[in-house]
């Protein structure tokens, strides 16, 4: 029994992961994409699963941008949240396509957008705008319900193409 004890240790430690004091909050369009698990909640991302690492909260008729509804979630970092998030992830459930709206509504506002991949092609397009901490990031080569993440920067967001 006493040799099981270390390995059932190493076990259990593999599970965890370092916390991380989470980030300041951050608002798009009215909509937190960085903060705490309460911030989270506040906005109605109360449908939460978690594993031994991570929490995702989801909630369903997020309108962004005056788009939508879609779905959305966030991404916390610890099976508790407290680590807080840093991005926003909505998409829609039947229509892979009804995302790209607002792309062309952060056009429309001043956003610059570029392709970014592999060999050449766009696999996903980039949305920036100076002194914005935000990036807006759409898989356009996603089968299936193609997400748009809304992404809080350590710096200040610049277009990289």
């Amino acid at each position: 029994m006493s040799r099981r004890a270390p390995l059932l240790a190493l076990i259990l430690l593999s599970a965890c992961s370092p916390q991380r004091t989470p980030p300041p909050r951050e608002m798009f369009d009215g909509v937190p994409i960085a903060g705490k698990l309460a911030d989270a909640h506040k906005a109605g991302f109360t449908a939460c699963i978690a594993d031994n690492v991570s929490m995702r909260c989801r909630r369903s008729n997020l309108m962004m941008l005056g788009q939508g509804p879609y779905s959305a979630a966030i991404d916390l970092v610890g099976s508790d949240g407290g680590g807080g998030f840093d991005r926003l992830t909505i998409w829609h459930d039947r229509d892979q396509n009804a995302v790209l709206s607002v792309g062309e509504v952060l056009k429309q506002h001043g956003w610059h957008s570029c392709l970014k991949g592999s060999g050449g092609r766009g696999e996903v397009e980039d949305y920036t705008r100076p002194g914005s901490p935000v990036r807006v990031s759409i898989e356009i080569s996603y089968w299936g319900k193609r997400p748009l993440h809304i992404i809080k920067e350590a710096g200040v967001a610049k277009p990289v193409c």
